[in-house]
């Protein structure tokens, strides 16, 4: 739990409520999350009470380091997530299954008094990464990409080399 993306929900004001939170290397550790080398993500959380309503919307925005899967050099992500949710009060199996269209749902028990955000924050911040992380056309590490098969090496020198080269002649 970290206590930075904690929302207290009983002592909040009635109307818009606004949080600002950074996350950086040290919140994914905490995840044990080692596919991340760097990260600086600003998240805004806009919290709307009204009643027994409480509406949270959060923006994820920033970057996220990670490998690059064909060179393996750190390759900058940017991050740009909105997150919808809607605060309900109770057990899940008891409660209502009727679905905001717009939101998501978020249990919370009744004798709760917080929100953590922070798993909430974590979870979209990773699915915001594509599955295939690499660099552009021509940006990752000519050195490793030399071994990956991205340089063409010289055709004629490859069949040279073949214990197939006498064969070319037959045909």
């Amino acid at each position: 739990m970290n206590d930075n993306f904690i929302i207290p929900l009983n002592g909040l004001a009635v109307g818009k409520n606004e949080f600002f939170i950074r996350a950086g290397k040290d919140f994914f550790e905490s995840f044990e999350n080692d596919e991340i080398l760097d990260a600086d993500l600003q998240i805004r959380i806009l919290v709307e009470k009204s009643g027994r309503y409480v509406g949270v919307d959060c923006d994820v925005e920033g970057t996220i380091t990670v490998e690059c899967d064909r060179c393996l050099d750190p390759l900058e992500m940017p991050v740009d997530e909105q997150v919808r949710l809607s605060v309900k009060f109770g057990e899940e199996e008891n409660a209502e299954t009727g679905q905001d269209s717009e939101r998501e749902v978020v249990f919370v028990k009744e004798d709760d008094a917080e929100l953590d955000m922070s798993q909430i924050v974590y979870d979209y911040a990773c699915l915001a990464l594509p599955m295939q992380r690499m660099h552009e056309e021509g940006g990752c590490n000519p050195d490793v990409m030399k071994y990956y098969g991205g340089v063409e090496e010289d055709v004629d020198a490859g069949v040279a080399e073949s214990p197939f080269a006498a064969l070319k002649d037959l045909f």
